[in-house]
């Protein structure tokens, strides 16, 4: 009988060791979840920061900037080039993963979108406001019409919060041969501050070409993307009148 107590005794004790050892681990990995969390968290945010989305090692074969994956099959333009590896910027990831700001949806509300010279859309004009600016709109109405034709006209988006942009689609109207050709960007990140250009790797202001039929999908990565609340594009060219369709992509990755 005391052996069997013993044994007893003894079984216990190296239960109970065993459960305390399981459930160390389980602390452990519930502790290892919640810092990886809190990384998680903290990379996000960087996003919308007003400094650099965060340093990766721009020389790493591995790196973010190494081979995007886009939602669209249309391939970017002979300008969405990576920076070269001196320029301040090159540090910026770029985005495998791209999601539709909703233009075609329908989630980006008419309140969003806005154009110069708006107040003076009336008559036929009415038709053609900004808010008609959707990637793949149909009928009459089914694109952003300009009121005058110059250097000096804008469609803007303001997204409601900061957000990274990291491309734009465009078409040109769907019922007449009339779209922009090039175009470049301003962005700001509250309404108070000065529009600032989107720059190319020689700090000029980005040239970004357009379309060259009134149907077709031409997208442009932004490379690096845009931090930013509000988001302008200013027709460059255009073949008859400017007229566009579009859409925004937003970046949905995190430095890896």
């Amino acid at each position: 009988m005391e052996v069997t107590a013993r044994a007893a005794v003894l079984f216990l004790l190296l239960l109970s060791q065993a459960l305390t050892v399981v459930h160390t681990q389980e602390e452990e990995e519930a502790i290892q979840e919640e810092e990886l969390q809190e990384e998680d968290q903290e990379v996000i945010e960087t996003w919308t920061s007003n400094v650099k989305a965060c340093t990766c090692d721009c020389e790493s074969a591995d790196s973010p900037t190494s081979s995007p994956t886009v939602i669209s099959s249309v391939p970017p333009t002979s300008l969405s080039q990576p920076l070269p590896l001196d320029n301040p910027m090159s540090c910026m990831p770029e985005c495998p993963y791209h999601k539709a700001l909703g233009f075609e949806s329908g989630s980006v509300s008419s309140d969003q979108i806005s154009c110069s010279n708006q107040d003076q859309y009336t008559g036929w004009y009415i038709s053609w406001i900004p808010n008609r600016a959707r990637l793949n709109n149909q009928g009459f109405g089914c694109a952003w019409l300009s009121k005058f034709n110059d250097q000096f006209q804008w469609i803007q988006i303001d997204l409601k919060e900061v957000g990274v942009v990291s491309g734009i689609l465009t078409q040109g109207r769907c019922d007449a041969d009339e779209w922009i050709t090039k175009y470049s960007i301003q962005y700001r990140t509250v309404e108070t501050l000065n529009w600032v250009y989107y720059k190319d790797q020689t700090g000029n202001n980005r040239v970004f070409y357009g379309n060259s039929d009134r149907s077709s999908t031409v997208q442009n990565l932004l490379r690096p993307p845009i931090v930013a609340r509000y988001i302008r594009l200013l027709p460059l060219g255009w073949h008859t009148r400017i007229a566009t369709r579009m859409e925004l992509l937003m970046c949905t990755n995190k430095c890896s």
